[in-house]
């Protein structure tokens, strides 16, 4: 099992990616007063952030709120599992109702996360409108018909191997790393 696997996007474009998603979401969104960043739980919440603490360099974000989502018991597949999972925090102190949502996850996959996470969204309001925010499109095998709005990366890889970001304390060391299968 190839546990090292291969690196796929380092700094410096790894900073790039960010950079340009950023002043793509500025384009659209202009100044921010009625959108909300929401990270889907564990990693998309760590890429949300980065987005966040860059445009806050960028415009002034004191109205814009951001929300960590958990959407554990929302799953197609929480009840096939052998051991019972355990759920993350929710850190939504706000509603999403008549806001522009931008949703945000680190890899986009099946599309099943998504589907999840707009449901468990649901319960903080009727938003005006979702967009979704991704690192990194697998585009192969979808599930659902989920496509991303700003898409950092595309990455074209087989059902077997594994799409990970890896986020670490200094961003100069963040990177996405392929595996040739899941452990």
């Amino acid at each position: 099992m190839d546990k090292e696997g291969k690196v796929i996007l380092s700094h410096p474009k790894f900073a790039l990616t960010i950079e340009r998603l950023c002043h793509q979401l500025l384009e659209d969104h202009q100044d921010f007063s009625n959108t909300c960043l929401v990270g889907i739980q564990p990693r998309g919440t760590l890429f949300a952030q980065r987005i966040y603490d860059r445009l806050g360099q960028l415009v002034d974000l004191s109205e814009t709120k951001i929300g960590k989502l958990d959407v554990t018991f929302h799953r197609d597949d929480f009840r096939t599992h052998e051991t019972p999972l355990t759920p993350f925090p929710n850190e939504m102190n706000f509603l999403v109702e008549d806001k522009d949502v931008i949703l945000i996850d680190d890899v986009l996959y099946t599309g099943r996360t998504i589907r999840a996470a707009i449901t468990s969204l649901m319960h903080y309001g009727r938003p005006r409108s979702v967009e979704l925010l991704v690192l990194v499109d697998r585009r192969f095998n979808r599930h659902l018909p989920v496509q991303a709005d700003y898409t950092g990366i595309t990455i074209d890889a087989v059902d077997e191997e594994h799409v990970k970001a890896i986020w670490n304390d200094n961003p100069l060391e963040d990177e996405i790393i392929l595996y040739s299968q899941k452990f």
